[in-house]
Order: structure tokens, then sequence, then C-alpha cells
């Protein structure tokens, strides 16, 4: 008798449930593991064109921007060199800016003016945020006369890359984005687009604190969770299975106590 329709627990609203839950858990982790493919495949790409860029010999910062240009990913990283002077007068600090130790200071971005008259900004590095936020805080002196600057080629900040807000109204000669077109009208000059990060030479007494080499993103998390998405897909219905066995196997054996004969009672004497 228990044979027929050995089955039929399937169809309770419980095992209903737990089916249709099944069958929608395994899509959703596969497109999850997709996902984390995708991201995997983007940040090694991003590590190895960062490391190319990095690599890259030094280049005239001019062979790669000029004013109005959009520096593309391909070039961002890049070492580039340029040789003129530093416009002191004119720089400005970059608000919110973290060091290596997350302390929070500002950025320092000097014009430096080319031969040809034309201006790259060059951010020499971190300084405290010591005192008053208002006032314009105390800069180490840029190198004087002719020099040349060596450094990582970056391109304009933007709030959507970077998540910060370009606030108004801020004090004189503060600001929180790096933006060369809007460098260019403040100094009424040609600017090339983007920003130099300055590695060289390096500032006396170490101040500004240059900012350090852009760290490799976690590519390899993204691949172990692309695995362990696609591990749990495949043991949902394993798991669903041992589910069904082991219901199968507590209704067989009740089953079998109940069909079980009683034992007869010993006759009175």
């Amino acid at each position: 008798m228990y044979r027929q329709g050995v089955y039929r627990f399937l169809l309770t609203r419980q095992w209903v449930i737990l089916t249709v839950v099944a069958l929608a858990l395994i899509p959703t982790m596969i497109e999850l593991g997709f996902w984390q493919q995708s991201r995997y495949e983007l940040r090694t790409a991003r590590n190895q064109r960062v490391s190319d860029a990095l690599h890259a010999d030094p280049v005239p910062v001019e062979r790669l921007t000029s004013p109005g240009h959009a520096v593309t990913s391909k070039d961002k990283y890049r070492t580039v060199t340029a040789t003129g002077t530093f416009e002191s007068d004119q720089e400005v600090v970059v608000r919110r800016r973290v060091n290596s130790d997350d302390e929070v200071g500002y950025h320092v971005l000097t014009p430096f003016r080319l031969a040809d008259g034309k201006v790259v900004l060059v951010n020499r590095g971190w300084i405290p945020a010591n005192g008053s936020q208002t006032a314009f805080p105390k800069i180490p002196a840029a190198p004087a006369g002719r020099t040349t600057v060596t450094g990582r080629l970056m391109a304009d900040e933007t709030t959507e890359a970077s998540g910060i807000k370009n606030v108004t109204g801020l004090p004189d000669r503060q600001i929180m984005l790096i933006d060369s077109a809007e460098q260019a009208r403040r100094l009424h000059a040609e600017v090339l687009g983007g920003y130099v990060q300055q590695t060289a030479p390096e500032p006396e007494g170490g101040t500004p604190e240059q900012i350090s080499d852009p760290g490799r993103e976690d590519a390899p998390l993204n691949y172990a969770y692309m695995i362990q998405w696609w591990l749990f897909a495949a043991a949902v219905p394993v798991g669903w299975w041992v589910l069904v066995r082991r219901e199968l196997r507590d209704r067989a054996e009740a089953a079998a106590t109940e069909e079980k004969p009683a034992e007869p009672e010993p006759a009175a004497v």
C-alpha cells in the first residue's frame, strides 16, 4: 500500500514551496557567479592596464594630453615628464584628502608653466589639515626656477568617478575636485587636460607627502566568489534530493510501523 503514490508528498504545500525556492535559487546563484566573473575580468584588466602604464618609459606630458583633452584609461598612470617653472602664487589645495595612514588633509595643486606658455597642473602631494580649514594652510615651497618634474598622468576628477561632491562657496584657493577646465578659467591660461601626480623630484623634508602608487585591486577574491556561487548552485539540487530521500525513508519507516501486526495478548489462566 505504501508504494502507491510514494512521491505524492511533493505536492504538499511545504514541498511545493521548498521546490519553488530551490528552482529560483539555482539560476540566481549562477547569475551571481557570472557577475563575479565579470568583476574578476574587469579588475584583472585594470590591474594589467595600471601595471603596463607604470612600467612604460616616461614621455613628455604634451605627447599624451593637451588643453581640453580628456585623459583616457589607456594613458592614465603613464609616467610623464615636464620642464618649466612652478607658479606657487597660484596654487590651490584640494580638501578632504587622506594620506597612506588615512589622515585627513589636503592635496597641494600647483600650476606648472611649460616653455611654450601652456600650464600643466601638478599634484605635489599631501599635507595635514592643521588648524582652521577656513584659512589657507601653510604649504612647503615648491622648487624655484626651471625644474623638470616626473609623475603619473591622471584624469580630471568628477563626482561620478570619485564620489566627492563638488561643493561651492569654499574658502579662497580651496577646491574639492581637480578639474583642468575649471583651473584654466581661473588662471586665464591654456591648461593641459588632466593633471600630474608628482613622483620626482622628492620634496625637501618629505613634505608634501607624495602620493603612493595605486594599489592592485583584489581580483582573485572575485574569482573565489565566482567559484563559490557556482558551487552553491550545484549544491541546491543535491541538497533537495537528499531531503527527498530522507522524507521517503521516514515515511517508509512510519508505514512499516503501522502495518506491523499487533502481538496477541497472553491467555488468562
